[in-house]
């Protein structure tokens, strides 16, 4: 597996006490010391313009600008510093590259993941807020929309990623998923938001009941997940891989366990593949440096060819409702 990496991203310092902080990188880097076929790619950073096919260039300026006198808070948990313009240029960069590298790699070999800072899915098209500044996803699926049709997005992150929902709910050309856990932040991403306009069954909110494990996740992926990213038939799939839904994060009540996140890789890879489509991995959170790293480093085992321990669990029945209630509003039937 090929990682997008760059110290760059290192340089955004948020503070001694705030969750996002460079260690992040540094606990990746650590857990794949002694794994098989890891690779660093240094990608170029994102253009302005790049940035702004996804976002309002007034909102990039006042970026540059906030960060250019120095930074502080831009809100209560978005913070930067001078040099947090540049990170942030670089993280987008580097979920350019994988997707880049990914649409023209031979499918299934050299799977790209960056692993950039600051986090994205948060970002609005004209606002920063948790920890985000600008979309890498979005810049990602953006740019590769220069080479394919449609592109298909998949966060597994434990939070909504509301602004890339903002970014496409009302176009047709990229399709989002997001499994979450209802009721966290930012409090949206409701299982009946599906995308509006143009963009109407384009957005898939799974909302999870607090709790939900590995059983429940992969249930909604294949009951839910499976068939309409089928029907959308993308040319790439983005994953926006945040590994906050783990069962030691200290910022969610999920129950996904290190081997769950190998099991999530494998159904979502079986998607792709069904799709002819190329896959992508770009870092979102996680905040326990041990289980970040190691469900970074299971990721990577995955595409070495390890099999993850099974999971006998099955979905609890608020789970089986929320499915069926998707299934509704995607006209999936019973």
């Amino acid at each position: 597996m090929r990682f997008g990496y760059s110290d760059t991203c290192l340089e955004h310092d948020t503070g001694g006490r705030h969750p996002e902080t460079p260690d992040r990188l540094r606990a990746i880097k650590r857990g794949l010391t002694k794994k098989h076929g890891v690779e660093y790619v240094e990608g170029d950073p994102a253009s302005v313009s790049a940035i702004e096919a996804v976002h309002d260039p007034e909102y990039v300026a006042e970026v540059e600008e906030f960060c250019a006198s120095g930074g502080g808070n831009w809100d209560p948990d978005t913070v930067a510093v001078e040099e947090t313009w540049d990170a942030a240029l670089q993280s987008a960069g580097l979920a350019q590259w994988a997707a880049e590298t990914a649409l023209a790699g031979e499918q299934g070999r050299d799977t790209p993941f960056s692993i950039g800072r600051p986090p994205g899915h948060h970002a609005l098209s004209d606002d920063a807020m948790g920890f985000c500044f600008f979309n890498n996803a979005a810049v990602a699926a953006q740019a590769a929309r220069e080479e394919v049709d449609r592109v298909a997005i998949v966060d597994w992150d434990v939070h909504h990623g509301n602004g890339t929902q903002e970014i496409f709910e009302e176009r047709s050309d990229v399709f989002y998923a997001s499994l979450h856990e209802d009721g966290l932040y930012p409090g949206t991403g409701d299982a009946e938001e599906i995308g509006t306009g143009e963009g109407e069954g384009t957005t898939c909110n799974v909302s999870l009941p607090a709790g939900t494990d590995d059983g429940g996740y992969l249930y909604t992926v294949e009951e839910v997940l499976a068939p309409v990213i089928e029907r959308f038939d993308p040319g790439l799939l983005v994953i926006s891989a945040g590994f906050d839904a783990h069962r030691h994060d200290p910022i969610s009540r999920m129950r996904v366990s290190t081997d769950g996140f190998g099991h999530l890789t494998i159904a979502l890879r079986e998607i792709a593949d069904a799709a002819d489509a190329p896959i992508a991995f770009v870092l979102e959170g996680g905040y326990g440096l041990d289980t970040l790293s190691e469900g970074v480093a299971m990721v990577h085992e995955v595409f070495d060819g390890h099999t993850p321990v099974e999971n006998e669990s099955g979905p609890d029945e608020d789970v089986e409702e929320l499915v069926a209630e998707l299934r509704e509003h995607h006209g999936l039937g019973s």
